[in-house]
């Protein structure tokens, strides 16, 4: 009697470790299917924001792709690690992708997001004599070397009949930049939101000029061009997908400002603020903002700020 009961419970384990192991292999094996993509972004840009809200990797997911958020701190990094293979796709401002271009990166314009104009441009205090960009001749101006901040602020000397000569300008990287200007030690600060949104809530600033008229500051999306070329379906999905998540945006404004100060960990205020005066979107590379970028690379030739002359329209899939 001991005997089958003893065989009867090594019968029962033997059908229970058969059925765990197959129940194993089965979602191994399910796992193994999804191929994955990794996108590369910056904090609180439109991948960060489809990354929170979690919705963009789910609709992946049932396509057949696991995809990995990597977070960078600037344009440089983003473009050394998609050009070393390390991500798949990266998120940028405008200015990087044109200066990647010039220094021989084979990559594509994979989407475009919308203008921030609202929200970039010369930071003063409220109480300075700084009164138009004319003033700003032989005046300190902090900014950010190869950012949309650069391209802005030499197209603003340009309007005012000034040329970057005729100021000083000093480039470091925001938290310097927001330091500097809180004491006083520049005259005047050329950023973006929520930088321009924090100095105006908590250094009492005031935007001297947005960059209406002057430059987009627009999100792109890009990929190398040999990715790209074999992924055509992930980056339709990626550039549908992250449109829903801006479209969102545009419509849960409430819920995206509560998003983005958990994200940043700013005052509500702030985000309120930036998030009040700009809107969304992430979708195709039209050919007038291609023209765009090609502004932008003809005026970093012919400032030096770049030494070959650049095609931006080679940069897409033909």
């Amino acid at each position: 009697m001991k005997k089958k009961r003893l065989l009867i419970t090594l019968l029962i384990a033997i059908i229970a470790a058969a059925g765990w192991f197959g129940y194993s292999q089965t979602h191994e094996t399910a796992a193994q299917k999804l191929t994955t993509v990794t996108i590369g972004y910056q904090k609180a840009d439109p991948v960060d924001i489809s990354r929170a809200r979690g919705e963009l990797a789910k609709k992946m997911k049932k396509q057949g792709y696991q995809v990995v958020f990597k977070e960078f701190q600037d344009g440089t990094a983003l473009t050394t690690a998609l050009k070393a293979g390390d991500i798949d796709y990266a998120r940028l401002g405008d200015v990087p992708p044109v200066t990647a271009q010039a220094n021989g990166m084979d990559f594509v314009y994979i989407a475009a997001g919308a203008d921030k104009v609202k929200g970039s441009g010369i930071e003063v205090k409220k109480n300075s004599q700084i009164a138009s960009v004319a003033d700003l001749k032989g005046k300190t101006i902090a900014y950010t070397k190869g950012t949309s901040a650069q391209f802005m602020i030499i197209q603003a000397l340009k309007k005012a009949g000034l040329t970057t000569s005729d100021v000083k300008l000093v480039s470091m990287d925001q938290s310097a930049a927001a330091v500097a200007f809180a004491k006083g030690t520049v005259d005047a600060w050329a950023t973006w939101d929520p930088y321009t949104s924090t100095a105006e809530v908590n250094a009492n600033a005031k935007l001297l000029v947005d960059d209406t008229g002057l430059a987009k500051n627009r999100d792109f999306l890009i990929s190398s061009k040999q990715y790209a070329a074999k992924h055509q379906q992930v980056s339709k999905l990626l550039v549908q997908y992250l449109a829903d998540d801006m479209d969102w945006a545009n419509t849960h404004k409430t819920a995206l400002t509560d998003m983005l100060v958990k994200m940043l960990k700013l005052k509500k205020s702030i985000v309120l603020r930036m998030v009040q005066r700009r809107d969304y979107s992430m979708g195709k590379v039209t050919t007038s903002i291609l023209k765009e970028q090609q502004t932008i690379a003809d005026v970093f030739y012919a400032q030096g700020l770049i030494s070959k002359k650049v095609n931006v329209e080679s940069a897409t899939l033909q």
